[in-house]
């Protein structure tokens, strides 16, 4: 009797469970079928009074119905100003030995394998926090983007391509330039990314280089120029392959009558025409371990020459060994390295002073023009700077702050103009800086004419030429210049 009880209680208590979850059932499939239209499962049981809730479980019953996974991980968080971007990942692969890599360990390791020490890519912003001192880095000429002169079209347009990838890596073209303390010792830095569009050279990349270099030349720095390219961009034709004699010129002058130090770093892949310009003229060339360099494509060679190449052709540790680097460095010791050479440069105790046989000195820009007002307003409170008198135009002091050459430049020029000076600079009447300064109509002219003009000037040719006392006397009396104006 106990039994049969129990069973029938039993039966009844199933009996009753089977009636009230039997509702339920639809309202569960059309759930997965299609979105549920009014309180959701849980809520349901909770109205019908039934002890066995069905649905997802809510820890606070206020909250709305539970979303997709994965479409709830891919919605930006509402704390957060920046979505969430899944395309990193924490995880990637090795490239040469496959092995799988945790990236924020990577990233520590300065993106060099585990496993196999293989030098995966790096961006140009995390090669700058690796090589210049924290808090150090001025950025220069960020805001110059590329143009289509030729209105070039392949599969797309070339403008779509510009923006596709600067919309990608945040950058306005191929290159970072700008200065820092590496170890406390200034340099001027570009730094070239392999994610703008293969880091192809065009012409911003080649005006950027080539303002860095002039830049440093200028302010009497080495230059760093770390390396990764596919070449000139074929988008820009001629205009991309006029950049490597731009930036040959402007490191000839650097190099050779400045008599400073240029130092070349080739990465994986550096290619084309970086290779045959700026990338193999450095006084020392440094490459990472087992990166590819060369001109053209192995393939394209091996079908030139129909032989079969070694397998470590066009290799870092293949060009070191045939004498066309100086050193393989890994990334790890890269910023000792490069410390101990310009260091050791510095205190070099047989070294050739140099002199800048020319110059060019573009229009102003709106940061150039900020550093003349508070240089005009400087003097107008203080008076003359070191040194007396501006002098006559022909004759361009040098003062401490090297800064100072360009506002000298500026002060000449407008002198040149408003007093008819001849070609050569030179005027009857030198105008004196304390005059320049009361004028209140002075400034926004020069400023105009700065920006509006390009000056140049030339040491003179005689003296050059005259040699012995003739230049003797030229160096008592200080370096002459002829300015020009256009």
């Amino acid at each position: 009797m106990l039994s049969a009880g129990t069973s029938k209680g039993c039966c009844v208590q199933r009996s009753c469970n089977g009636a009230k979850l039997a509702p339920q059932l639809k309202p569960v499939i059309s759930r997965f079928a299609a979105p549920l239209r009014g309180p959701s499962p849980a809520h349901a049981g909770e109205a019908s009074g039934s002890p066995i809730v069905s649905g997802p479980i809510a820890v606070n019953p206020s909250m709305s119905p539970a979303l997709d996974p994965v479409a709830a991980a891919s919605a930006p968080d509402p704390k957060s100003s920046k979505a969430v971007d899944r395309s990193k990942g924490l995880w990637t692969r090795c490239d040469k030995c496959g092995t799988i890599l945790y990236i924020k360990h990577l990233k520590e390791h300065h993106h060099i394998c585990f496993g196999c020490n293989y030098h995966l890519k790096m961006s140009s912003q995390e090669r700058i926090n690796h090589l210049v001192d924290a808090g150090t880095w001025r950025p220069l000429d960020e805001t110059l983007s590329p143009v289509d002169p030729l209105d070039f079209t392949d599969l797309k347009l070339y403008t779509d391509r510009i923006k596709e990838a600067q919309e990608k890596t945040g950058l306005q073209d191929a290159v970072r330039t700008g200065t820092g303390l590496l170890h406390g010792i200034p340099v001027a830095l570009g730094v070239m990314d392999f994610s703008y569009m293969g880091g192809s050279m065009g012409s911003v990349v080649g005006e950027k280089l080539t303002r860095l270099i002039e830049y440093a030349t200028q302010e009497g720095m080495p230059v760093i120029i770390v390396c990764t390219s596919g070449g000139a961009r074929m988008q820009e034709g001629i205009f991309s392959l006029m950049q490597m004699a731009k930036i040959s010129a402007a490191l000839h002058v650097h190099q050779n009558c400045a008599n400073l130090l240029y130092i070349a770093i080739l990465t994986s892949p550096t290619t084309g025409g970086v290779t045959a310009s700026f990338g193999m003229l450095g006084d020392v060339i440094i490459a990472e371990p087992q990166a590819i360099i060369g001109f053209a494509g192995r393939r394209v060679i091996e079908q030139t020459l129909q032989e079969q190449l070694p397998d470590d052709f066009q290799t870092a540790e293949y060009l070191l060994e045939h004498g066309l680097l100086d050193l393989v460095v890994p990334r790890s010791f890269l910023k000792g390295a490069l410390y101990e050479i310009i260091d050791f440069y510095r205190a070099a105790p047989f070294k050739r002073r140099g002199s800048i046989p020319f110059g060019v000195q573009h229009g102003t820009f709106l940061t150039t023009e900020e550093k003349v007002r508070r240089r005009w307003a400087q003097w107008s409170r203080s008076g003359l700077p070191a040194g007396g008198s501006n002098g006559s135009s022909g004759q361009l002091a040098v003062a401490s702050d090297a800064g100072a050459v360009s506002y000298r430049e500026l002060v000449s020029s407008f002198r040149t103009l408003v007093e008819g000076g001849g070609s050569n600079g030179s005027s009857s009447a030198p105008l004196e800086l304390q005059e320049l300064l009361g004028d209140p109509e002075a400034l926004p002219a020069a400023l105009e004419l700065a920006a509006q003009s390009k000056l140049e000037w030339m040491q003179r040719t005689q003296q050059l030429l005259a040699g012995g006392q003739a230049e003797e006397a030229a160096q008592g009396q200080g370096q002459q210049y002829v300015f020009r104006m256009q």
